[in-house]
């Protein structure tokens, strides 16, 4: 018999990914955690049945989350995380020498646990020195904080079950706050692409255009992801994505990526027209 993980991106398409064996599934105070073994896309996680990553095309999301942001502010030294349970970001952060400090806030520590066991390709640098971990509500933390921090990475779930509250004004004004004069938020910011998911994608822009005198939108390509075109929210007190890029300080950094590039990073923020519009229309 033929074992297939499926999830319905609408109620009338479905991505279904054929398994080669399911390593676990275990069900911790706010989620069902799953992880599969498939031959196209290697292990791969879920939580209650929605696909957060598989080992095949993470490097594209993780490195788009991380590097477009710490490309553009010139001196990160203290970041926040916000979620990012299966450690992506975090692996992408502790490459930098000049990041001194992460402050890393997942709500379930059950996914970091099954992240470390499972999948040891993105949840290898929790054990960084610079990186303190705190397992609790993400915007109850930021509440607590002040002109603390140079970036905010909000590695969030879909707008709904516990990743609902990093999606609300309160947030993103919380995020605002915990920010210094010159910081930098980045979130994951849904697809643009079918309904329901559009409609997240504009609800959260709207939030971060009232909190943030810069607030832009860029993308890439996530073959698993829904429709596969994801986008990505960039706010900013002070620095402009495209026009403040050092790209030619990033490229001296030699760091080995691949997906992000400099030239990309100026591509992403051309958006199609059909999403400029929707953008325009909450703006």
């Amino acid at each position: 018999m033929e074992l297939w993980f499926s999830e319905n991106h609408t109620e009338t398409v479905k991505f279904s990914i054929k398994v080669d064996k399911q390593l676990v599934s275990v069900q911790s105070e706010f989620q069902r955690i799953d992880i599969f073994e498939s031959e196209e896309f290697g292990r791969f996680l879920t939580l209650d049945g929605y696909m957060m990553l598989t080992e095949k095309d993470e490097f594209i999301y993780h490195e788009m989350i991380t590097h477009v942001p710490m490309a553009v502010h010139p001196h990160v030294r203290k970041v926040l995380v916000i979620g990012a349970g299966d450690g992506g970001v975090i692996r992408e952060l502790t490459r930098y020498k000049e990041v001194e400090h992460i402050d890393f806030v997942e709500i379930d520590e059950l996914v970091v646990k099954v992240c470390r066991e499972y999948l040891p390709q993105t949840a290898c640098c929790f054990d960084d020195p610079r990186v303190h971990a705190y397992y609790e509500d993400g915007l109850k933390f930021v509440r607590k904080h002040e002109d603390e921090y140079d970036l905010i990475i909000v590695d969030s779930t879909d707008p709904f079950g516990p990743g609902e509250g990093l999606f609300t004004k309160e947030f993103y004004g919380n995020c605002y706050k915990a920010l210094k004069a010159d910081g930098i938020m980045v979130n994951q910011h849904e697809s643009p692409f079918y309904a329901a998911d559009a409609r997240a994608m504009k609800r959260a822009h709207k939030r971060i255009v009232e909190s943030f005198a810069i607030s832009r939108v860029y993308q890439a390509h996530i073959p698993t992801y829904p429709s596969g075109h994801w986008l990505f929210g960039f706010a900013s007190k002070k620095y402009h994505p495209v026009h403040d890029l050092n790209a030619a300080g990033w490229n001296a950094l030699n760091l080995k990526t691949g997906y992000y590039n400099t030239n990309l990073h100026k591509g992403a923020f051309y958006l199609p027209n059909y999403v400029q519009e929707m953008l325009h229309d909450v703006e």
